[in-house]
């Protein structure tokens, strides 16, 4: 199925979902996972990056067909200097170790965030790793790096607002599809579930703009101990929600007159 193939909220059917077409995680937890061993925070990082290689290798497995992750915020460089750098570090062990598997599966990497800020050579193997594997349709792995959902909303009303100034557009042009084709997001569905591990509920700053209508499930496992049974487990619980997009269900309807 393709990304406009999917029903938006206001023309989906209310009631009992399926497996979720698109899955967005929050990857949290690294440093309190690597604080309770005793261990550097950025230990917690490097061990995050085995969770994730599962949880890719898992999600096509259980029907999903685009997973987003959340890596590194636009506040998380607000942290120390040696875990930011160890934050950095994260997309290069992922696509040397990955980027090969990746590839040959069928899984097409986009990278969404701020460019600014981000190394020479970062930038490279982002560049590298989305030209290799922009053909590929079988999955579709969005990373979020340097993201943040306000931020992303700002810039793509800046652009719009840029578009006006030089007549490509108008004021009245702009709704709801408008925005969200400027955003990175654009080419993906909307997340129909969002998943926190941690313990934490919040979002985060994650998907502002996309998680309208997306069904959220927290779980309290950290990170690193992540894999594929908790995946499933999310997917459980998101099979046993009553998705109506605002609507009323059928059969409340039904029962009222």
């Amino acid at each position: 199925m393709a990304a406009s193939e999917k029903p938006s909220p206001a023309g989906a059917s209310s009631g009992n979902p399926a497996s979720p077409l698109h899955v967005a995680i929050v990857m949290d937890g690294n440093g309190r996972w690597a604080q309770k061993r005793g261990l550097p925070r950025t230990l917690g990082h490097r061990a995050g990056v085995e969770a994730l290689k599962r949880t890719v290798e898992a999600a096509p497995k259980l029907n999903i067909r685009w997973l987003t992750v959340f890596g590194f915020s636009t506040e998380n460089w607000n942290r120390p200097a040696a875990e930011v750098a160890e934050l950095m570090a994260l997309p290069r062990r992922y696509f040397e170790s990955d980027i090969e598997r990746l590839d040959r599966e069928g899984v097409r990497v986009k990278v969404i965030g701020r460019r600014e800020g981000l190394s020479a050579e970062l930038l490279r193997m982002i560049d590298d790793a989305q030209a290799r594997t922009e053909t590929n349709d079988k999955f579709h792995l969005n990373i979020a790096f340097n993201y943040g959902g306000q931020a992303d909303i700002v810039e793509a009303a800046r652009r719009f607002a840029e578009d006006v100034a030089t007549g490509r557009r108008s004021p009245g042009d702009l709704d709801e599809q408008m925005l969200g084709s400027m955003l990175a997001t654009s080419g993906s569905p909307p997340p129909d579930l969002i998943v926190r591990p941690s313990g934490e509920q919040r979002l985060s700053n994650f998907l502002l703009w996309e998680a309208a209508y997306a069904e959220l499930v927290f779980q309290d496992v950290l990170w690193p101990d992540y894999g594929a049974e908790h995946l499933e487990a999310a997917l459980k619980a998101f099979a046993g929600r009553d998705r109506r997009y605002g609507a009323i269900a059928t059969d409340n309807v039904l029962a009222t007159g």
